[in-house]
């Protein structure tokens, strides 16, 4: 049986996965026994050379025509981002029982429930594997290979801008302007980069994981979400100090019927794995009840390793059709009647790095302190640099596993105390439990 394929965008992931859908017939065939023909290509220019030869009858300006309405197109693949008119299109697609393969995380983040609700009743399959992690199978390692397991915590370095900025600021010990003007002079950051750096981004990718991992319905809007944009260098040489690396974080974590879903920068060990993931590379630490730790790694972004992820979710679309399997069967949220209840932030524990820019004067760690004891904060290190008599120094202190909104609260306190200068710097601390 022929599988046939439209791709609605001919940007940079419609132009990987055409490429490797052309390039790689012959082997994607030998591989699984499927005839899969990309049959048409919707974009707004169809004229600007992607590089790619692709024969004038396949390229189209009509989508409804000639990919939606198309009754010889069985998948549908999404690329044009955005919710509107990405959600339109994906819905249509649905409703005339077409299958959909589409990597918009935003979308699927924000508006996801209605589109996977729809795709159950009509009995119709939703591939997103490229959604998260580009060319890293998480998705696939998550709803499979470890479908044994009860998953109790994920950590992701998932957005590749945000891990560059701050490898760069490690690095070369520049600031984040600086480094950031570098990643958009590479092509790593957009003109506007804010939902990288302001970790939206990332949060998009953690809704779905979460959901996928603990079978809660897509939550975006309870997400915890806090950027990178306040990291200074300063921050990156005391975590260095301290034994850590900062890194922007997705975190969820599942226990006592309670899952934490957060995303913000974060110190972690610099002797762990995910620690040394650097540049524009993505991980993925996955700990589940029976296999115990688990990391993927690799690049998270790109025409090739994304068009990659892309095609795996066409190939196994066209390996159901073929065998007429249930194609809706693994949208596990849907019809569930009870949920893990998601944690407010306030009420998480963590440990904390806290920057206070303290005037340097007998008797400031102490009112610090007795404020971070009344609210049963307790400090484990403390680091002071530097000496400006009557003026204001960095001291930087290391807690105990402490509750966020006790934290916020001393945070707040301290802040108007007379011996410190300005804002205090806070920024979680994931590993070497106490």
């Amino acid at each position: 049986m022929k599988i046939n394929v439209g791709i609605i965008g001919f940007g940079t992931v419609g132009t990987g996965t055409a490429r490797i859908l052309i390039e790689n017939k012959e082997i994607i065939r030998e591989k699984t026994g499927l005839d899969i023909e990309l049959l048409k290509i919707a974009d707004l220019d169809i004229e600007r050379d992607r590089g790619i030869s692709v024969p004038s009858s396949v390229l189209t300006t009509n989508v409804m025509e000639d990919i939606l309405e198309n009754p010889d197109i069985h998948i549908v693949v999404e690329l044009i981002g955005g919710i509107n008119p990405a959600k339109e299109f994906i819905l249509k697609a649905i409703q005339n029982g077409k299958h959909v393969v589409t990597a918009n995380k935003a979308l699927l983040a924000t508006n996801g429930t209605e589109i996977f609700k729809e795709a159950r009743t009509r009995g119709v399959a939703i591939g997103y594997e490229a959604s998260v992690a580009g060319g890293i199978p998480v998705i696939k390692v998550i709803k499979e290979g470890l479908v044994a397991n009860r998953i109790l915590s994920i950590y992701g370095i998932i957005n590749g801008t945000s891990n560059y900025i701050l490898t760069r600021m490690l690095e070369e010990r520049i600031e984040f302007q600086d480094a950031l003007r570098e990643a958009q002079r590479l092509g790593y950051a957009e003109a506007d980069p804010t939902f990288d750096i302001e970790g939206i981004d990332t949060a998009h990718k953690l809704t779905l994981l979460a959901s996928l991992s603990f079978g809660i319905p897509l939550s975006y809007d309870q997400v915890y979400t806090e950027g990178i944009t306040g990291i200074t260098a300063q921050d990156i040489e005391f975590a260095m100090e301290l034994g850590y690396k900062i890194k922007l974080l997705a975190i969820a974590k599942a226990a006592d019927g309670e899952v934490e879903i957060r995303v913000h920068p974060t110190m972690i060990p610099e002797n762990y794995l995910i620690s040394k993931v650097d540049g524009v590379l993505n991980a993925v630490y996955v700990m589940g009840d029976a296999v115990g730790e688990t990391l993927y790694y690799g690049r998270g972004a790109g025409d090739m390793p994304t068009g990659s992820a892309v095609v795996s979710d066409i190939v196994d679309i066209s390996k159901k059709i073929s065998s007429r399997c249930n194609l809706s069967e693994d949208i596990q949220f849907i019809g569930k009647k009870t949920y893990l209840r998601i944690k407010p932030m306030g009420e998480i524990e963590s440990k904390y790095y806290f920057r206070f820019t303290a005037i340097d004067r007998p008797g400031v760690l102490s009112k610090i302190s007795g404020v971070l004891g009344r609210h049963k904060i307790s400090i484990a290190a403390v680091i002071q640099k530097g000496r400006s008599i009557g003026g204001a120094v960095p001291l930087v202190l290391l807690t105990h596993r402490a509750i966020e909104s006790d934290v916020q609260k001393a945070i707040k306190e301290i802040d108007t105390l007379d011996v410190v200068a300005d804002r205090t710097m806070l920024i979680r601390v994931e590993g070497q439990e106490d």
